[in-house]
């Protein structure tokens, strides 16, 4: 192997720990080994911009604005309507969720089935009184396994098989090639699940995170007669206090929200602070700030129309990942004012302006009635409390599950190629009105399609220069050439990989070692792709490990420990059973 081999597997090892420790997100890293490896001509333009063409992923594209069609005709309502209502226990909780998810990840992207199932899972967790820490994983796990169901329950599937088929010329997989394999692994996955997980899954009441308001705010007034009066927020020294951040100022029975530096202070304004409450001697300090009169009846605890206390967590692709609350200046991004922050089911305490946020943080906010609406198209944010929320439209509901039959059917039945029909699945739940057009662009999730594009190219990378082969090799010796120890430590590669660094990438980076491999065995790859795309998949172990699994760590209160307690197991058992099913139906021996 020459030196682009070992540059190319270098590079590979560079993007894997940073993508591992968290600072930069997987999109960017991608996005800089694909300038590093084009600029250094180990790969031609074609094969740099080929991930971009790559019909596996335009297919994601598409399947993205299905789902939100899907959701915005208040598809998944019904499901919530007639399948949840009122269980007995907590396991016939989990299985009235674990059923339909499971179902709905097959034929829909599963990221966004979690992500439309949080609000209404957290707002049912409190009519029927148990705690979101009990519901939250198992919806995760079972959006993971039911994703494994058929070719375009999870993008992973999808753009294995768009770069089998570039690497190897074949026709590649039907939608239901894996049913064979992902049907069994499933039904058996959620039964341990809802066998196991009652027990293991923690018991945090929801009500508990943040408390009282009085515990995280606290209120002051302006002297009448004082020197403040007349005086800006900003000149009076009130932005840009170290431990405190202001919120509101009450003025004559009204509110004024996310208050600009410019806003002129009068006598009697009472300022509604947030952060380190041990700060009241510092505040009371200031000349002609004296203590609120109205100590017996806490500001935020009165309704107003001027403004909403929203709880929402951090999603993955937040632009304000890993910056302080204060550099993200929340008011002039937002137009809302932190008041608190949840981590692990807890409370944040100390000093809220230092606070770096992390995925799956939950935020109390305090903001404008419009900050509902602008993050209901935004990335940026779940909302998780029971927010009066756009109408669906669901005089469209029904329609836009023919819709998607229709295209599952045209697909499974060879009529259509599955690029053909998830596109022109996209165009009618556009046209017909299931979604907007601006609902099915913000519906596409641009950082996700950027890294797999992008991963594409450390693929050919490995491929070109033969680092592929001498890591299939290596495996090879490793295993002494027997096929079924061979897919094993496949799997395990895959498995861990998927922990640390997002299932998209590591598959892709995967998949040119496999057919390496099983080219050098001489064996079939379908087996050994089908493990690469299970091991993707089944990632429960961490919340970093897959994308649900960190967009329900925050609603349901969990610690890191939460997940490695029932997910290690979980991966371990998943492992087992879907190495045996394929040995089984490929008769690959013992």
């Amino acid at each position: 192997m020459d030196w682009q081999g070992w540059f190319s597997l270098g590079l590979a090892a560079t993007a894997l720990i940073l993508m591992s420790v968290g600072r930069f997100g997987p999109h960017l890293v991608m996005m800089g080994v694909l300038v590093v490896l084009s600029a250094s001509g180990i790969i031609d333009a074609s094969q740099t911009l080929a991930g971009f063409s790559n019909s596996g992923l335009i297919t994601v594209v598409a399947l993205f604005v299905v789902a939100a069609g899907i959701h915005h005709s208040g598809g998944v309502d019904l499901v919530v309507k007639h399948l949840l209502r009122s269980p007995g226990t907590i396991r016939s909780a989990q299985a009235r969720i674990a059923l339909p998810v499971s179902l709905l990840s097959g034929f829909l992207n599963n990221t966004p089935v979690v992500a439309t199932m949080i609000p209404a899972i957290h707002a049912w967790s409190r009519k029927i009184g148990i705690a979101p820490s009990k519901l939250m994983i198992p919806l995760s796990y079972s959006a993971i396994l039911g994703g494994t169901l058929t070719l375009i329950g999870t993008s992973t599937n999808l753009i294995v098989n768009g770069l089998y088929k570039d690497l190897t010329g074949d026709e590649g997989f039907s939608i239901f090639s894996i049913t064979a394999v992902g049907l069994p692994v499933a039904v058996i996955g959620l039964a341990a699940m809802l066998l196991v997980l009652p027990r293991f899954l923690p018991d945090r009441k929801d009500q508990q995170k943040f408390g009282s308001m009085r515990e995280f705010t606290l209120e002051v007034a302006v002297a009448f007669d004082g020197p403040l009066v007349g005086k800006s927020v900003g000149e009076a020294g009130l932005r840009e206090l170290e431990r405190l951040y202001l919120v509101e100022i009450e003025r004559d029975g009204s509110v004024v929200t996310a208050v600009p530096s410019e806003e002129r202070l009068r006598g009697g304004d009472r300022l509604v602070f947030a952060g380190d409450t041990q700060a009241i001697s510092d505040l009371l300090r200031i000349n002609g700030i004296v203590p609120s009169v109205h100590d017996d009846e806490p500001s935020l605890a009165k309704d107003r129309a001027e403004r909403r206390l929203v709880e929402a967590a951090l999603s993955p692709q937040s632009d304000v990942l890993g910056m302080t609350i204060r550099d993200a200046r929340f008011r002039d991004r937002y137009g809302a004012v932190v008041l608190a922050v949840a981590r692990g089911g807890e409370r944040v305490s100390g000093n809220l302006g230092n606070i770096r946020l992390k995925p799956g943080d939950v935020l109390l906010l305090e903001a404008r009635p419009a900050f509902v609406s602008r993050q209901r198209y935004n990335k940026d944010f779940l909302l998780i409390n029971d927010l009066e929320t756009e109408t669906p439209r669901h005089d469209r509901a029904w329609l836009s599950w023919a819709i998607l039959v229709v295209l599952v059917g045209a697909a499974a039945c060879g009529v259509l190629s599955m690029l053909n029909a998830s596109l022109i699945g996209a165009a009618l739940m556009m046209i017909s009105g299931c979604c907007s057009v601006t609902q099915a662009q913000k519906s596409v999730d641009v950082p996700v399609i950027l890294t797999i594009a992008a991963s594409f190219a450390l693929g050919a990378a490995l491929e070109e220069t033969g680092a592929a082969a001498w890591l299939a090799q290596n495996i090879l010796q490793l295993s002494s050439g027997h096929p079924l120890l061979t897919m094993i430590l496949i799997y395990i590669a895959v498995s861990v990989l998927t922990e640390v660094i997002t299932n998209n990438a590591a598959a892709v980076l995967i998949i040119p070692v496999v057919l390496s491999m099983t080219s050098s065995l001489g064996v079939a790859p379908e087996p050994f792709v089908i493990a690469v795309m299970m091991a993707a998949s089944a990632s429960f172990a961490t919340p970093l490990g897959y994308q649900t699994n960190m967009m329900v760590f925050g609603p349901g209160g969990y610690r890191f420990t939460d997940f490695v307690k029932v997910g290690l197991p979980m991966n371990l058992f998943i492992g087992l059973v879907t190495v045996a099913v394929i040995a089984v139906l490929y008769d690959i021996a013992w």
